[in-house]
């Protein structure tokens, strides 16, 4: 370990008694970047926020479920361990002084007591304030402690090391050694998830949309595939043939709650193979389904298949995405 690499756990009683606010606000605020080189709701995605409820339960700053209890930053992720391996840039958010730095922690190994951040940064930006980038890919720290970086340089690759279920940079924001939520500095919660709860008094350079969960990734096969496949980059193939012994449609989602259902549907050259809506019980940070029909007669008619799947909550529609095939003999 070089420098100082610690996480900061402050009682959120604190926060409660103003004193959050008071250290917040005691200096200009930071105008941050996105910590990850990335397109947020395209090739990234939040999976979960701060948690601002000081029980045992848990919420982020719209009053949402996308944290877990003590969760102290904000999750950037990778929709797969595939946009890992290809390697997507952990990027300074503003500029400053590299304060402390580690590297070495394997990828996918069990957590490490002390080790819970795995490989990271820690930079200090004046007045106060500091960022911490988490999980970063064994090897892949670019920076030594001292150096100068200036807003998005380079720190080194999303990875999933320490503490971590899956491919993401975890932004962590102090001040005074207090944490701070850039979503919501003034640690209020706005609880309008229907507008996104974002009052523009957060500490983001550019406007981000809040999504309360969604649909990462979604794809054809013969058989309903692994969890572990799907996580790792399973794609759908651009043909399969008129002999596969069943026609599935998966999805892949996070943020999904109690209720939410699940729409699927398959049209095919015949005209509709499938239209199945599944029910979900139960809250879930990641998730799958999949849906399908075996083989009748001969064998599949030949030609285009398209699927559709949509993410439904309290009647109205969370996210929705599309797949395509082709049958051939």
């Amino acid at each position: 370990m070089t420098g100082v690499f610690t996480l900061k756990h402050i009682s959120r009683a604190l926060i409660g008694a103003g004193l959050f606010y008071a250290l917040a606000h005691s200096a200009a605020a930071l105008d941050l970047e996105l910590p990850i080189d990335c397109v947020l709701g395209e090739t990234c995605y939040i999976q979960q926020f701060y948690d601002h409820d000081p029980s045992k339960n848990w919420g982020d700053f719209t009053c949402g479920s996308l944290a877990y209890d003590g969760h102290d930053g904000t999750d950037f992720a990778l929709p797969t361990r595939a946009d890992m391996a290809a390697g997507v840039a952990v990027i300074a958010s503003a500029a400053g002084t590299v304060k402390g730095i580690r590297d070495g922690v394997a990828d996918f190994a069990p957590k490490v007591a002390g080790k819970e951040c795995g490989n990271g940064v820690v930079i200090d930006h004046g007045a106060g304030w500091e960022t911490q980038y988490c999980h970063m890919r064994q090897g892949s720290v670019a920076v030594q402690v001292g150096k100068r970086v200036d807003v998005g340089d380079a720190l080194g690759l999303v990875g999933q090391s320490g503490m971590a279920e899956f491919p993401h940079v975890h932004l962590a924001l102090r001040k005074n050694g207090v944490e701070v939520d850039p979503f919501s500095p003034n640690g209020s919660n706005s609880c309008n998830a229907a507008s996104g709860g974002l009052g523009r008094d957060d500490l983001w350079r550019a406007e981000i949309t809040y999504a309360a969960g969604g649909i990462i990734g979604a794809g054809f096969s013969t058989e309903v595939p692994e969890f572990a496949a799907i996580k790792a980059g399973l794609n759908t193939p651009e043909n399969l043939p008129v002999t596969s012994p069943a026609l599935v449609v998966w999805v892949y989602a996070y943020g999904v709650r109690a209720g939410d259902a699940m729409v699927f549907e398959i049209a095919g050259p015949s005209g509709r193979v499938l239209a199945e809506r599944v029910q979900l019980d139960k809250n879930q940070a990641l998730m799958f389904r999949a849906v399908g029909r075996k083989m009748r007669g001969a064998g599949w008619p030949a030609g285009d298949y398209a699927g559709s799947i949509q993410l439904m909550r309290g009647g109205e529609m969370v996210d929705e995405t599309a797949v395509n095939v082709s049958i051939a003999p």
